[in-house]
């Protein structure tokens, strides 16, 4: 039996173009991906007992005069002249301050945040995880529905960030 040329072409393109797609899936390396709860990393760090003050501090000061800006607020039109500059002078007192807070607490919040991710990718380097994920961020968002328990990172990357 003689093997007619227009059989054998198809058959051997279908062989190679099936060789050519099964072929790169066999060589990769599955990729272990893990998932951090990044809000209690961050809470975890010592450094977040001084963020915590100061933050509360701010708004304790901030809402306070918030509230005189908003009674000013609420007389409306029946507010006086002096009211009214009182009422600008205390929104731009509020500018102020939160600017000042703001630039008090960017750097230590940057500590904080450059030490947990410190800790996140040593602890997933030395437990071979390639992907980290934030587990809120990946449950709400819908990107991952279930994530086996092994995958749970957070209280070995909690115990590097103390």
């Amino acid at each position: 039996m003689k093997i007619n040329a227009k059989i054998l072409a198809p058959l051997a393109l279908a062989a190679a173009y099936g060789l050519g797609t099964v072929a790169p899936h066999a060589q990769t390396t599955p990729q272990k991906v893990g998932f951090v709860d990044v809000s209690k990393l961050l809470s975890a760090h010592p450094g977040d007992k001084e963020i915590q003050a100061i933050q509360k501090k701010a708004d304790d000061e901030l809402t306070a005069l918030d509230k005189q800006v908003k009674a000013i607020d609420a007389k409306g039109a029946n507010a006086s002249a002096a009211e009214k500059q009182t009422r600008e002078q205390l929104v731009t007192t509020i500018r102020s301050k939160a600017d000042a807070y703001d630039k008090q607490l960017a750097p230590k919040i940057a500590v904080v945040e450059k030490a947990v991710d410190t800790a996140i990718n040593t602890v997933a380097k030395s437990n071979g995880f390639s992907i980290v994920m934030d587990r809120d961020v990946a449950a709400k968002s819908g990107l991952v529905i279930y994530a086996d328990p092994t995958s749970e990172l957070t209280d070995a990357v909690s115990k590097a960030v103390k």
